[in-house]
């Protein structure tokens, strides 16, 4: 997998802070400080429990430190990289209360993440041997979308955009609501920043052939159809114009959908049905 440079933990601290602040509730972890005697310290690991993609490793240190910052949190596994059943992760060293009180967020993210990042590297994996990317989608726990995002990338996708300000994208009750193509492509061009891309979603080749024909679109989001209608719109666009594959996109259609040529497909299930990889923390 690619590397990529962790966010900023000014950004993650507050989505990790409310975690925890969740977790803790109004009086904090009653049954560690009732059982652990105070000043106990151990050495634990955040291992894997199955194989797949590593991904929340940054946020999995930043709630033991946020805990507790004399906590020594070590990654072993950086976000982005492979692992197996068996593999330690993290190690942390310090308060076993500490740890203790830290130890279900930092497994939520990290589990979640992971999840995501392994079934991303499973839908690139059906991409080999061709040019095209996949993507994810604005389908996200909402509050989350920042790091779902990042997990993506550290399977080895790249995202979409992250809010409605980023890119002008057209979709069909747009298309319906402002009058047709035409229209649409017409007034985005006459808005948009010369930094702001305009992207268009179209059902059938006829639309497809519209959009080509008034021009002012950068991408063509082709919703919903199936291979073969991919593989006109390929030829019909004869890559004026980048063409995004969107709808229906499964695990077991990637490849196919892949040789056709489009740029790109993008997946909402890569963060809304991604299951959670198997991680544990054992002392």
């Amino acid at each position: 997998m690619m590397s990529h440079a962790e966010l900023p933990d000014l950004i993650l601290e507050p989505l990790v802070r409310a975690a925890l602040m969740e977790d803790l509730g109004t009086y904090g972890d009653v049954t560690t400080r009732a059982v652990i005697p105070a000043g106990v310290t151990y050495d634990a690991r955040l291992n894997a429990r199955a194989a797949g993609v590593v991904s929340g490793m940054q946020i999995a240190r930043l709630a033991f430190r946020l805990v507790d910052p004399t906590l020594e949190a070590t990654v072993l596994r950086p976000d982005g990289s492979p692992c197996a059943p068996g593999d330690t992760l993290m190690t942390i060293r310090g308060s076993a209360a500490s740890i203790l009180s830290g130890e279900r967020v930092a497994l939520n993210f990290a589990g979640r993440l992971s999840g995501i990042a392994t079934l991303t590297a499973a839908f690139v994996a059906e991409t080999v041997g061709t040019q095209t990317r996949i993507t994810c989608t604005r389908k996200t726990t909402p509050g989350l979308r920042i790091v779902e995002k990042q997990a993506v990338l550290h399977g080895g996708g790249f995202n979409h955009r992250f809010s409605l300000s980023d890119a002008i994208l057209i979709k069909d009750n747009h298309i319906a609501a402002a009058g047709g193509v035409r229209a649409v492509l017409e007034a985005a061009r006459a808005t948009a920043s010369h930094m702001m891309r305009v992207e268009i979603e179209v059902d059938t080749l006829d639309q497809l052939a519209e959009v080509l024909e008034v021009g002012g679109a950068d991408v063509v989001l082709l919703d919903n159809m199936d291979t073969p209608t991919l593989e006109e719109a390929v030829g019909i666009a004869a890559r004026r114009v980048i063409l995004e594959a969107s709808g229906n996109m499964r695990l077991d259609r990637i490849a196919e959908v892949a040789a056709t040529g489009v740029d790109y497909i993008s997946s909402g299930a890569l963060t809304h049905s991604a299951q959670t990889l198997d991680l544990g923390l054992d002392f």
